[in-house]
């Protein structure tokens, strides 16, 4: 494992770097797939990729030097290195969802069904990404004695030490829940935001669990920062999921209704 990829034109590529593209260029694959598909015209996906890319990245790299200001404060120049790793996932995410806001009223598509057409391709990008992590070596875990720990090179930060695997946890339970986000979709059942939903049911805890078992500062509470994002953004999915069950019962109840003979 070693973070450089290789040289171009003298000039180092850093695998993050490469994989981070990797995972944009296969979301924004998957929703020109989607998008016929969810009655969107040919190229859509393109455009909403190049959006939420611009947008994740700058989230991702604010969250980044927020919080750690006292390193890229003596190191202004570091900031814009966004290929050497540094970006915070959540706040990728939650710029990405602003900018979905935006995107949603300057095409008048439905804001709640563009989320689920979003989102679907979330988390297969974000496994490719944690496999950046894992061959960059960010992101890792405690010292661990588990027999698939892994041990990156003396010189790593974690001094050769057996520690978890926690960029590979991200990425195999990425790729389960796109599978699940991908089924749903596809199946298309009303009303729209159900997908959106179960993402923010079905990614924050598991993120909340791995960690505390990552190598992370810890702030208020004693948890990390991720930790406490992923607790209100739970919660927001399960009341967006509530009000979602009760819209749909009204409608199933109105269809009933709207099918008995006179």
């Amino acid at each position: 494992m070693h973070p450089l990829a290789f040289e171009l034109f003298g000039r180092p590529v850093y695998w993050f770097g490469v994989m981070m593209a990797l995972a944009f260029l296969s979301a924004i694959a998957l929703w020109n797939w989607l998008a016929p598909r969810s009655g969107r015209p040919a190229g859509y996906g393109s455009e909403l990729g190049f959006w939420i890319m611009i947008s994740g990245v700058v989230g991702a790299r604010i969250a980044e030097v927020v919080t750690n200001w006292a390193h890229y404060q003596a190191q202004p120049l570091e900031i814009i290195r966004v290929d050497r790793g540094g970006l915070v996932y959540y706040g990728g995410f939650i710029l990405a969802c602003l900018a979905v806001i935006v995107f949603s009223r300057r095409h008048r598509d439905p804001l709640w069904s563009l989320a689920d057409y979003g989102v679907v391709a979330l988390p297969l990008g974000h496994a490719i990404g944690r496999i950046g992590c894992f061959i960059n070596g960010c992101c890792y875990g405690l010292h661990s004695a588990l027999p698939w720990s892994i041990r990156f090179p003396a010189d790593h930060e974690s001094h050769g030490v057996p520690v978890h695997p926690t960029q590979l946890y991200e990425a195999g339970y990425n790729s389960l829940l796109f599978g699940v986000l991908l089924a749903c979709f596809l199946r298309r059942r009303p009303p729209a935001g159900r997908v959106f939903a179960l993402y923010l049911l079905l990614y924050p805890p598991f993120r909340f669990l791995v960690e505390s078992i990552r190598e992370e500062p810890h702030g208020a509470g004693g948890l990390t920062a991720a930790q406490l994002t992923s607790i209100p953004l739970f919660l927001a999915g399960l009341v967006l999921w509530i009000y979602l069950g009760r819209k749909a019962h009204a409608l199933e109840q109105k269809a009933t209704k709207g099918t008995r003979p006179a």
